[in-house]
């Protein structure tokens, strides 16, 4: 008995280092998941890579190729089911066969329906013992936005909110410069790059002209600008850098072409969404946001177009960054608008909520239930 606590200990700790491997790719990988492996032989460590970008080498095979010839007889630790189709790259379990490999341990299932069970049916066919299931809770964490994508074909949609005490985002005035702090707003910098895509609805973009860029990061987030009307200003800051722009807004009517589409079709690409109520399907435009490549999006504003992402129940995960000042006035703009609720016990509710201080404001972070 106590052997094999210590042997799942041990398998523990080997799969604990291939999740650390797979995090330096954080923000990376997308639409790919983050994956790590490790060979083991004799109680050493002999081969270990992870997938460092969509396109690039499985972690797999980054790690056996490390190893060599010591891949032989060895223990392969992977924190995702190695692939059994083709890709952008061949199948991993092709080279786990040929490297000699002896054994498999696998974090968790690949949630790919082209793939979910295949890869371990195709080892254990070829006579390599394979066991699943370690760490499965953290490792689902780490690729929440790769499992809604894969299995939903939607993104994984992310709201974020800079806002005071009383839940406001501007003054009556329309004064919103600055609610949080700065060390608030370097955070928030930070965070963007772990996203494909910021999401803002155009009133923002009349309101505040925000840039939507990132400090940093190597690679920019697609800006994403949801506008039924096509009304944003074809000197918009968006476009001040020349990074990709989407802009979401109904189909064209024939015979309706208009100067401002022709001139905004020349800065930006133009995604055309079903209506729903006189305004953009929110859901059909995830869709189509999907079909892109673009698997999770960070929702920013304003209080309109974030009341409408949790009236339609698309939202997955809070950042509430709170400012400890109180604005006040029915007039002044609220975080969350839209439809909202009659009732308080249909309310939305949230799990997993995380508090954590920045500089003099709080950050609330949680997933809709």
């Amino acid at each position: 008995m106590r052997k094999e606590i210590n042997n799942m200990n041990i398998r523990e700790k080997y799969m604990n280092l291939a999740l650390r491997l797979a995090l330096k790719a954080q923000g990376k990988t997308s639409p790919n998941p983050m994956v790590g492996a490790l060979v083991v032989k004799n109680g050493k460590i002999v081969g270990k890579g992870y997938h460092e970008k969509a396109g690039s080498s499985h972690a797999e095979v980054i790690a056996l190729d490390e190893a060599e010839k010591k891949s032989r007889g060895a223990c392969l630790y992977v924190t995702l089911e190695p692939c059994a189709h083709f890709g952008k790259t061949p199948p991993c379990v092709d080279r786990i066969i040929k490297s000699g490999i002896k054994e498999v341990m696998v974090g968790m299932l690949d949630p790919n329906p082209l793939n979910n069970g295949e890869g371990i049916r195709i080892l254990k066919q070829n006579k390599i013992k394979v066991q699943v299931g370690f760490l499965e809770n953290r490792l689902r964490k780490i690729n929440e936005v790769f499992i809604k994508y894969i299995t939903k074909r939607m993104p994984f949609v992310t709201v974020k909110v800079g806002q005071s005490l009383d839940g406001k985002i501007a003054t009556k005035s329309g004064d919103s410069k600055w609610i949080t702090s700065d060390k608030s707003r370097v955070y928030a910098h930070r965070l963007r790059r772990n996203y494909d895509a910021i999401m803002v609805g155009v009133n923002t973009i009349l309101r505040d002209n925000p840039m939507l860029d990132t400090w940093f990061y190597y690679r920019y987030p697609i800006k994403v600008v949801v506008d039924s009307q096509l009304s944003t200003p074809e000197d918009a800051n968006i476009f001040s850098k020349n990074r990709p722009v989407i802009i979401a807004t109904l189909y064209n009517q024939p015979g309706q072409e208009t100067d401002n589409r022709r001139i905004l079709a020349a800065k930006a690409r133009i995604l055309e969404i079903k209506e729903k109520e006189g305004q953009i399907n929110l859901k059909d435009m995830l869709k189509k946001l999907a079909q892109l490549g673009i698997a999770n999006i960070l929702v920013e504003g304003g209080g309109t177009l974030i009341g409408s992402f949790f009236d339609e129940g698309l939202v997955d995960k809070v950042l509430f960054f709170i400012s400890p000042k109180i604005i006040g006035g029915k007039e002044a703009l609220s975080s969350i608008m839209g439809r909202g609720i009659s009732r308080i016990d249909k309310a939305v509710k949230l799990k997993d909520v995380k508090l954590k201080k920045i500089g003099e404001d709080f950050l609330v972070e949680g997933y809709v239930k």
